[in-house]
């Protein structure tokens, strides 16, 4: 794609962004600060997964819009917590307005929640997990012009094999996308080269000693 300008917007300081940043007025702070940027919390990477499976079916300005919400209902997405929620939690989530009342998708982080627990122990972190599905930047297609990858129809398979729900490729590779597992900022994007640092000095997490593999 080299320095081609159709895949850019020119941003609020007139710098080039990926086009998608033209959608809402707060996706430039998100693109800027977050998309794409590498990430090994365990927490913020389940935080993500539930906000994609959440996403299915609507847009993105509308979850985030909504993420303090969510993030409030949800205990911060600490999934330790959200693994003990029961019936109790369903309704009071259900008559939450500030964020998506969909039975289904509440259901499934609460399942997720407990899935992840079990995803820790054995690998010593979420990110541990995730990090073995990371695109070979040689291998990846042009920035953004994917939907899916072989790795993200994998972790897909792998997920939903563990009980996980709500996590088919597309949302796997929207949640690749966000946490960095792969640069699919456009190359004249002024962000792209950050990520691109960011990537390299990352230290992927590995499995922990005496744990089993993902």
């Amino acid at each position: 794609m080299g320095t081609d300008k159709s895949s850019t917007i020119d941003g609020a300081d007139g710098r080039p962004r990926c086009r998608w940043c033209a959608a809402a007025p707060e996706f430039e702070a998100y693109h800027d600060q977050e998309w794409g940027f590498p990430v090994a919390d365990d927490v913020r990477l389940f935080e993500k997964i539930c906000l994609e499976s959440f996403q299915s079916g609507l847009s993105w300005r509308t979850i985030l819009a909504k993420r303090p919400a969510f993030r409030q209902a949800f205990d911060g997405f600490d999934f330790h917590k959200v693994a003990r929620y029961g019936e109790r939690e369903v309704l009071r989530l259900l008559a939450d307005e500030g964020i998506v009342r969909h039975r289904g998708k509440i259901e499934s982080v609460i399942n997720n929640a407990r899935c992840a627990v079990q995803l820790q122990a054995e690998c010593g972190s979420l990110a541990a997990y995730f990090w073995r599905y990371e695109l070979d930047p040689a291998k990846a297609a042009e920035p953004q012009t994917a939907s899916t990858a072989p790795e993200s129809i994998a972790l897909s398979k792998d997920l939903k094999k563990r009980g996980w729900k709500f996590v088919g490729p597309t949302t796997a590779y929207a949640f690749m996308q966000a946490m960095g597992l792969v640069n699919d900022h456009a190359r004249a994007c002024i962000i792209a080269p950050q990520v691109a640092k960011a990537r390299r000095g990352f230290k992927v997490p590995g499995i922990a000693a005496g744990k089993g593999s993902a």
